[in-house]
C-alpha cells in the first residue's frame, strides 16, 4: 500500500486524539491510584488495569450514547472509557460521599446506572448475565442499544459464561462479549485452567461470530469493535471478542507478579498500549510533541484536582449508612 493510500485510510486525528487521551488517562488514574493506595487512603483491594488500556479504550470509543456496559473487578479502565467523572471515581475510591455509590462500593462496585454502566463487579463473571439481561430488556424495548460485557479470562471458565452467551445466541440479542484476557486468573496460568487457550473459538461452538484482537493496539481494538457494533444494529449479534493482553504487574496491588516471566512482561511492556496511541498521534495524527505533552499535562492536572476534590468532601455518617443498610 502505497504511504498516501495509507494516510487516505488512516484513523481521523480527532479518533486518534481520543484514543490517545482515554488510554493515558486510565494509566494516569492507576498508577497514581496505587500511590493513594499507598498512603492508606484507599481501603480493601485495588487490582490495577495498567498494561490493559488498550481494550477498554478501543471498545468504548465504537459505542454510543444510550449503550451499556457491564464491568470486572478490574473497572477502573472500563469506567474512564465510558467517560466517568475522575472527580467522582477518586471520591469512591477513598470512601467520600460524593463519589459514584457515596463511598459504600469502592474501588470494584463502581457504577453509574443513569448513562448505562452496570458497574464494577467482584463477583468473577458476573458481569456476563448482567450484560445478557440489559441486551434482552432493549430488544424487548424495541431499541438498537448495543451492550458489552468486558470479562476474563478466569470468568470463561465460569458456567455463566456459556450459559448467558447461549441465551445471548438463540435470542440474537445486541450484545457483544468481550473477553480480557490477560493470560493469568490471578496467578493461574491460562495454559493451566483450559486445554484450549484460544478463548474465543468458545463463542464459535455456540454458533456465535467470534474474533481474536490483540490488546494492546487500540486501533485494532476499535476497528473491530466498530464492525461488532454496526452487525448487532442490524441483528446479527451476538458477536464474541477476544482481546489478548498482559498485565504489568500481579493481580492487585499487593501481588509482586513473581509468577510472571520477566521476558514475557518485557514483550508486553515493548507493545505497551499507551505508547502506541501516543505514537499512533503523532505518525498518523500529525500531533507535534508539544501537542502530546500539553494533553498529558491537562490530564495529570484533572488527576490532582480530584484527589483535592476528594480529600475535601465528607464521608457517609453512621447513622445515613445504617438507613441504607436497613433499606436493603
Amino acid at each position: 500500500m502505497s504511504e498516501q493510500a495509507s494516510k487516505a485510510n488512516a484513523p481521523s486525528r480527532e479518533l486518534l486524539e481520543k484514543l490517545f487521551k482515554t488510554a493515558y488517562k486510565i494509566r494516569v488514574f492507576e498508577t497514581e491510584g496505587i500511590k493513594l493506595y499507598r498512603q492508606g487512603l484507599i481501603r480493601g483491594y485495588f487490582h490495577p488495569y495498567l498494561g490493559q488500556e488498550g481494550i477498554a479504550t478501543g471498545v468504548c470509543a465504537a459505542l454510543s450514547e444510550g449503550d451499556y456496559i457491564a464491568s470486572t473487578h478490574r473497572g477502573h479502565g472500563h469506567c474512564i472509557a465510558w467517560g466517568a467523572d475522575v472527580k467522582r471515581m477518586v471520591a469512591e475510591l477513598l470512601q467520600k460521599d460524593t463519589g459514584y455509590c457515596k463511598g459504600y462500593g469502592g474501588s470494584m462496585h463502581i457504577a453509574d446506572i443513569s448513562v448505562g454502566n452496570l458497574g464494577a463487579n467482584g463477583i468473577v463473571g458476573a458481569g456476563t448475565p448482567l450484560g445478557v439481561g440489559a441486551a434482552l430488556a432493549n430488544q424487548i424495548k424495541g431499541n438498537d442499544a448495543v451492550t458489552v460485557t468486558f470479562t476474563t479470562d478466569g470468568a470463561s471458565n465460569n458456567g455463566t459464561f456459556m450459559e448467558s452467551l447461549n441465551l445471548a445466541a438463540i435470542w440474537n440479542l445486541n450484545f457483544v462479549l468481550v473477553i480480557e484476557n490477560n493470560q493469568y486468573a490471578v496467578s493461574t496460568r491460562i495454559e493451566e485452567s483450559t486445554r484450549e487457550t484460544d478463548l474465543y473459538k468458545r463463542g464459535i461452538a455456540l454458533g456465535v461470530e467470534s474474533h481474536l484482537v490483540d490488546g494492546n493496539d487500540p486501533i485494532a481494538v476499535h476497528e473491530l469493535m466498530q464492525d461488532a457494533v454496526a452487525k448487532c444494529r442490524r441483528g446479527e449479534g451476538p458477536i464474541v471478542i477476544e482481546a489478548r493482553t498482559y498485565r504489568h504487574m500481579g493481580h492487585h496491588v499487593n501481588d509482586p507478579g513473581k509468577y510472571m516471566p520477566a521476558d514475557k512482561l518485557a514483550y508486553y511492556k515493548e507493545r505497551d498500549p499507551v505508547d502506541r496511541a501516543r505514537n499512533a498521534l503523532a505518525e498518523m495524527g500529525g500531533a507535534t510533541a508539544a501537542e502530546i505533552e500539553a494533553i498529558e499535562n491537562e490530564i495529570k492536572q484533572e488527576f490532582e484536582e480530584a484527589v483535592e476534590f476528594s480529600k475535601a468532601s465528607g464521608e457517609v455518617s453512621v447513622a445515613e449508612f445504617r438507613q441504607f443498610a436497613d433499606a436493603y
